[in-house]
Parts: C-alpha cells; structure tokens; sequence
C-alpha cells in the first residue's frame, strides 16, 4: 500500500512538473507578446511625438546654421540667448506645462474626458500669466548679459537676438499644452505633420529672407517666429474644428474653478524641469568666461545642440512614459505601469547605446552644420568622447523622468536635479574646467558626471516607488478635481 502511494505521489508531482514547464512555456510566450503589445503602445505615442520634436527642435537647429554661415559674433550671441534665456524660460514653460500631461494622461484612463479640455484652458492661463512676468528677460536681454560679464559685441548682438525671440516663446506656450493633451488622448499624429510642414517651410522661409532678401540676422529670427505660429494655427484649427468633440467642449469658466491645485502642481513640475535645462545654460554661461570666450561658447554650445537633437528621439519616449504612466495609474493598473517602465527603460537604453556609436563616429562631421571656424570646429571636436557618454547616459533619466510626470512624483524629482546636476556636476565642472585649467572638457566632464549621478538617482526612485500607492493617490486626486 505504501508502495501505492510512493508511486502516486510520483506521478502527480511529474504531472505537477509537466503542468509547470507548459505555464512556463506558456507565460515566456505571453511575455513575448505583452512587450511586443506595449511597444506598440509605446511607440503610437512615441512616434509622432519624436516627429515633432526632431522638427520643433529642427528649426532652432537650422536658424543657428544660418546665423553661423551670417556672422561668428552673432553665432555666439545666439547661443548665449538660445541656451540661457530661452532655455531659462523654456524651462519654465516645459515644466508648467508638464501639469497637463500628468492630469491629461491620467483624466484619460479615468475617462474623465471633459476634464481634458478643462486642463488645457487652465494651463494657457498659467503658462500665459507666468511667461508675461518673465518677459523682461528678453527685453533687457543685452544689459543683463553685459550685467554677467559677457562680451560686449556678443552682449549688444544677444540683446537685439533675444527681442527677436519674443513672439517665439508665447507660440511655444500653446505649442507645448496642446502636444501633451493631444499626446494624452493617442490624437498626436496631427502634431507630427504639421511639425515636419512647420520645418519645410522653416527652411523655405530661411532661405528667402537671409539669402534672397538679404534681411540677415533679422531674417532668420523672422523665419523662426513665422514657421512656429504656422505650427499653433494648425493646431487651433484641429482642435477648434472639431476633431476632439470628446475632450474639448469649448471655452469654458470651469477653467478658473479650482485653478490653485494646478498652480501648486505646475510649479512643482517647473523647477523639476527648470532644474535639469538651467544646468546646461548655467555651463554655457560658464564657457563664456573663458580665454577664448567666442570659441569656447560657440563649440560648447554646438556641442550640447548635437545631444539635444539626439534627445528628441529620447524626449518622444519620456512623453510616451508620461503617457502609458498616467493612463494606467488613472486605470488603477499597478502591474501595468511596472511593466511599462521595464519596457520603456529597454527601449530607452538600446536607443542610447546607438546615439554613443554616432556621437563618437561622427561629432565631428556634424560640427561642420553650424560653422566654418576651424577653431570651433577643432574645440567641439575636442569633446566627441565625452558627448558619446553624455548621450549615452541623457537617455535614460529624461524617460524616468516621464514616468515621474506621469505618476506626480515631480517634487521628488526636482529634489534630486538640485542634488545631483547643482550639488555634485556643476561644482566637478568648475572645479576641472577652472581649477584644474581643463577648459571646455573640463566643463563638459561636469556635465556627464552630474547626468551618470542623476540617472543613478532616477533609478533607485523609481524602483523604491510602492505603485501600488500611486494607484490609491490618483484615484484620490481625480475624484477631488473632477467636475460635474
């Protein structure tokens, strides 16, 4: 009888073991298919929004060519006002806006969907408010630059640039809402068209005024503002026009009820963001004290613009991370917003590991764009390994830094920006650029350094965050925010 059971015993557990080897066949096999099926999530947001960042992006890029190939004074004075006071303000905007993709993502798998509509309004109040009370820094750009200590031709030249800028950052203002809140509701194919027309007729319009009409220096600005407002026209157009009936109703004065939990929440994201773009204005601000001022700006500035349109790419994934985040959390799905970061961060990563092979290949190559001064071009290609590991290392935190947005973890993250890019990069760079007279390279390894250690920072937040939680607090801020 014992013998009975010793071999029935035996025969269930290799019953037990069969049935454990096919689940595991048969959960590989889901596996396969759910990263398969999130990438497809991932990159129908991802997509059109690296499109449209590449282009935005794009247009920046190109008007600095042309200013390049116009003059190396006014080469630099842009640079001054494209990585300081734009970027200052951008800063500002980007990160305020950013409220809109938490809410927007998360009123979107709640489906919640005339709250939509609802945020936007409020953040074009705030964004507006908030960019008209930093208007100064553009006009008084020249004094302030001069108040610094920068040259006085790059000063008076970054003066007459940074008015020139203006009309450019109130179009920026619709731009940014209206991507995140078509981005929220899968709508933002619309935004990659009309950013890449935006960019052909950027190219058109650059073409005629600097070249053909011979405006200089004011041409491309004017092209510039042109093709960015032909960008928000188009967008008014599709949302106005009826192509969103579910989660735009219209104007409404709901969008001054229960403004100030916006507010709180739109600063919290905007020191997130200002902190990360401040970092590499305040080392081009910090170039500009060097022996070579022109140069050193003019290299390192090339430089960071090379990483920056690479980041694009990296940019549409930290929208998508906003995205498939918010969603799922205004779902109440824990596993799936966990699953999702694994993805994402794969995806995130083997895009960097190919933005280290170019950088490294062809940093170089790509200086040649923006200008023909062999010093330039000797410095910036001076910094091609360093840049290789600055690209490589910038594609994961800005994703995790999706996430954060996506989940209203940007307080958190903001503590950790000031630590890691003000507390440890920028002190390394001042010492090694400075101290140590390494200059530029000096400067550029402070860099790296602050994003290695703020990568570090993202990961252990986001793998210490209790999802679970998440769930719970959206759930809680949605109800509280939402009107009848």
């Amino acid at each position: 009888m014992a013998e009975g059971i010793q071999i029935e015993f035996t025969a269930s557990m290799d019953d037990n073991s069969l049935e454990e080897r096919l689940l595991d066949r048969k959960e590989d096999g889901d596996l396969k298919a759910r990263i398969c099926e999130e990438s497809k999530k991932i990159w129908r947001i991802a997509t059109p929004s690296v499109i449209a960042r590449v282009s935005s992006f794009g247009t920046i890029v190109v008007t600095q060519s042309f200013i390049g190939h116009i003059s190396a004074v006014d080469l630099a004075g842009y640079a001054l006002v494209q990585t300081l006071s734009v970027r200052f303000v951008n800063g500002i905007l980007i990160g305020m806006s950013s409220a809109t993709e938490t809410l927007c993502g998360q009123a979107f798998g709640a489906k919640h969907y005339e709250m939509m509509g609802i945020y936007l309004q409020r953040s074009w109040l705030i964004d507006l408010i908030t960019l008209t009370l930093f208007l100064p820094v553009f006009v008084f750009g020249a004094q302030i630059f001069k108040l610094v200590g920068q040259q006085k031709e790059i000063a008076e030249s970054a003066g007459y640039i940074s008015l020139c800028f203006i009309p450019y950052v109130y179009a920026l203002i619709f731009n940014l809402t209206i991507q995140m809140y078509l981005q929220a509701q899968q709508k933002n194919m619309i935004v990659a068209w009309l950013s890449g027309l935006q960019f052909v007729i950027h190219i058109a319009f650059s073409n005629l005024f600097v070249y053909v009409l011979d405006f200089g220096l004011g041409g491309a600005m004017a092209a510039l503002c042109v093709s960015s407002w032909f960008l928000v026209l188009g967008e008014f157009v599709y949302i106005f026009g009826g192509w969103c009936p579910e989660t735009w109703r219209g104007f409404s004065t709901a969008a001054f009820k229960d403004i100030w939990p916006v507010v709180k929440l739109s600063l919290s994201s905007g020191v997130m963001i200002c902190l990360e773009l401040w970092y590499y204005a305040i080392l081009v601000l910090l170039a500009g004290y060097m022996e070579n001022a022109q140069v050193a700006i003019n290299a390192f500035s090339i430089s960071l613009n090379i990483v920056s349109w690479m980041l694009m790419f990296i940019m549409g994934i930290m929208g998508a991370a906003c995205v498939r985040v918010g969603n799922e959390l205004g779902r109440g799905d824990a596993g799936a917003v966990r699953f999702s970061i694994k993805v994402l961060m794969g995806t995130s990563t083997s895009i960097g590991l190919l933005f280290w092979i170019i950088c490294f290949l062809f940093s170089t190559n790509i200086t040649y764009l923006f200008t023909d001064d062999e010093a330039v071009i000797h410095t910036a290609s001076r910094l091609s390994l360093l840049l290789a590991f600055s690209a490589l290392f910038a594609s994961i935190y800005p994703v995790l830094s999706g996430v954060a947005i996506g989940s209203g973890l940007q307080t958190k993250v903001a503590v950790i920006n000031l630590v890691c890019f003000y507390g440890i990069g920028l002190p390394v760079g001042v010492v090694l650029g400075y101290v140590l007279h390494l200059q530029v390279e000096g400067i550029w390894l402070g860099l790296a350094f602050g994003v290695l250690t703020e990568t570090c920072a993202m990961i252990y937040l986001v793998w210490k965050t209790n999802w679970d939680k998440e769930v719970l607090k959206t759930s809680a801020r949605l109800k509280r925010w939402n009107l009848e």
